[in-house]
């Protein structure tokens, strides 16, 4: 029996790499006119030798906010139900961070905190006036966390959603090589990654029917071996004993059906933070920003709008 199974696995994964090696891309069908559901262009902009892409929205002379997204989705992805909504009252700017989107591809190894100092950057080539309010997300919420450690003189407010200060805490052998396992068969073929991510989108009602071509083509688009660093970067964060210490006004938003980053280590990062309100999400999970994107809205005004009355920028 154990004979067969062997035989019978091996020549499935022959039977998968032929497929993939010489098959052709499989596409989603889709019914209906396709459309981009966030029609704003962007710019780009220099740190150092390296190129930035950042879109924006709202009125150029209202109080800016940054949008600082996850691992997996770049800017539009993540924030192009929830960033309309923010612009109502705010200048929002969306940046693709490195390897995401349409910003440059920086090979090699690196940190969060790394990543935090270019976002801090982009503003600055932006020609933003500081402080600055600042919504980080998932793995953009452990960036934002960098940055506000680094350089608290560039943020009046921060909002961190469904995030962590160590994100993977128990299992991380296990967790690693998981990763590195995903990056060997993704190097070979990101069809796989995609359907998964593609299927808890469509399946949850999180994009519409004419959005899955964009939505498809977006996932696709993402550098195997660095999106792969990215996961290692999150794997190595851990700001449980600086977190602490920071000193710009912070809400953290807890999603209590997450399945990705633990509830326990939001929790965790909530109880370093005290003086942090907490907003929890009863009935939402990961993708609470594109399942109830004006709940997450509300609670990120009734957040900022006391403060922004009481924040003076400095001039550019």
């Amino acid at each position: 029996m154990a004979s067969l199974f062997r035989r019978t696995f091996m020549w499935l994964g022959l039977a998968w790499l032929a497929w993939r090696l010489f098959g052709p891309d499989p596409v989603p069908r889709t019914v209906g006119e396709q459309r981009r559901p966030l029609m704003v262009p962007g710019r780009s902009v220099f740190v150092g030798r390296h190129e930035f892409f950042v879109r924006e929205l709202g009125d150029p002379e209202a109080p800016v906010l940054v949008l600082i997204h996850g691992w997996n989705f770049d800017g539009e992805m993540a924030f192009h139900k929830l960033a309309p909504l923010l612009a109502t009252r705010y200048r929002v700017v969306v940046p693709d961070l490195r390897n995401h989107g349409k910003s440059d591809r920086i090979r090699g190894s690196f940190d969060l905190g790394d990543v935090a100092e270019e976002v801090d950057a982009t503003i600055d080539a932006l020609g933003i006036a500081k402080p600055v309010a600042i919504l980080g997300y998932s793995m953009g919420g452990m960036v934002a966390q960098e940055l506000a450690l680094r350089h608290p003189e560039s943020l009046y407010a921060l909002v961190l959603g469904a995030t962590a200060a160590r994100p993977i805490h128990t299992l991380r052998p296990v967790s690693l090589a998981l990763f590195k396992l995903t990056r060997a068969v993704a190097r070979i073929s990101r069809a796989e990654a995609v359907w998964a991510s593609f299927l808890v989108l469509k399946r949850n009602g999180l994009i519409g029917a004419e959005d899955e071509a964009w939505m498809w083509d977006s996932l696709l688009a993402r550098d195997a071996n660095l999106y792969h660093e990215a996961a290692y970067a999150i794997w190595r964060f851990d700001t449980r004993d600086r977190i602490g210490a920071l000193t710009v006004p912070t809400m953290v938003v807890i999603p209590e059906r997450d399945t990705v980053v633990r509830v326990s280590r939001q929790e965790e990062l909530a109880a370093l933070l005290p003086d942090a309100p907490v907003v929890r999400l009863p009935d939402l999970g990961h993708e609470s920003i594109l399942a109830d994107p004006g709940g997450f809205a509300d609670a990120v005004f009734a957040f900022l709008d006391p403060l922004v009355d009481r924040t003076e920028p400095d001039e550019a």
